[in-house]
């Protein structure tokens, strides 16, 4: 049975690893914590943005600084599902087949450039993001937990990328973009380039994969105002009836409100769940479930502008009980 961790132990944790990463990573600063209550609120990444911008590193830096098994994938073209699941091979010595596992069994699995590889390969993720299991050839196998998939992507206007399905998209608690560094930023970024004298930025482990799992405890057992449920699910109703929106966010982008909403308040040291911890993860949890209509579309809207003007329009809870 995995041991329950107190919110204060949960946050002094976090922002020991947030603090260890940050050797490596210069900048990201509300990237980050976002990624991280992401992992200790039992989701999946996705990072979009243009190539260079430390997507990358940020996830192997996370993994290294949870102490995760990591296994990163390049996504390519003719990639095949197989890659990415494992599969049978014959074993001389045994008279028989035995199954070789992929890279998707591991602790952080990174997929990168996920949308450089066909949906059909995808796909092969669906199972495993949303069960935590994979079945291969009629055997379902079960992955180790905890089990995290950071995936990268650039934007899909490049060449050689193919849009990701609606329903892998959903299963990624967030999207976070990474936008380039300011430019003080960017200077330090070589700075320590040029001081460590190497490529690789070295991270040292924090914790282990059973502290995560005591750490996710933790944040699972804090409850949340019923206030804040409703408005969560007020939130995720009114984009399936915005005018600008042909598909709305599903009942699986409100549960992820609320929960990533709890990650965040434990990860600041908080054991009750306030309106702003809404507010502050809405955009990156519900902007890659819409679908715009081609009326807004062709105007230039975003769906990030459609969930900010719904944070205006959509009340919230005036007071909220405290735990």
């Amino acid at each position: 049975m995995t041991n329950t961790m107190p919110v204060a132990e949960v946050a002094r944790l976090g922002q020991a690893i947030l603090a260890e990463v940050g050797t490596a990573v210069v900048g990201m600063r509300e990237t980050l914590p976002i990624a991280l209550a992401t992992i200790l609120a039992g989701g999946h990444v996705l990072f979009e943005d243009v190539p260079g911008t430390g997507k990358t590193l940020a996830a192997r830096s996370l993994a290294t600084a949870l102490g995760l098994d990591f296994a990163r994938l390049q996504c390519t073209p003719d990639l095949l599902p197989s890659d990415i699941t494992g599969s049978s091979v014959w074993d001389p010595q045994r008279g028989d087949f035995s199954f070789r596992p992929g890279p998707v069994f591991t602790g952080l699995f990174l997929a990168d450039e996920i949308n450089r590889t066909a949906p059909k390969t995808q796909s092969a993720l669906l199972e495993a993001m949303a069960e935590r299991q994979v079945t291969v050839e009629g055997a379902s196998r079960p992955l180790t937990l905890p089990f995290h998939v950071v995936a990268t992507s650039n934007p899909v206007e490049y060449e050689g990328t193919y849009p990701l399905p609606e329903a892998q998209l959903d299963r990624f608690m967030v999207r976070l973009a990474v936008g380039y560094p300011t430019r003080d930023g960017e200077s330090e970024v070589l700075a320590r380039r040029i001081a460590r004298q190497q490529e690789a930025a070295p991270v040292s482990r924090v914790v282990d994969s059973a502290t995560v799992l005591a750490m996710q405890a933790g944040v699972e057992a804090m409850p949340v105002d019923p206030d804040v449920i409703t408005y969560c699910v007020d939130l995720a109703a009114a984009t399936r009836r915005h005018p600008a929106l042909e598909v709305g966010a599903s009942p699986r982008g409100s549960q992820n409100l609320v929960l990533l909403a709890r990650a965040v308040a434990v990860l600041d040291g908080r054991d009750v769940v306030l309106p702003e911890d809404v507010k502050q993860v809405a955009v990156p949890v519900l902007s890659h479930r819409l679908t715009l209509t081609a009326t807004a579309w062709a105007s230039g809207r975003r769906p990030e502008a459609v969930v900010a003007d719904l944070l205006a329009s959509v009340p919230g809870p005036t007071t909220v009980r405290q735990s």
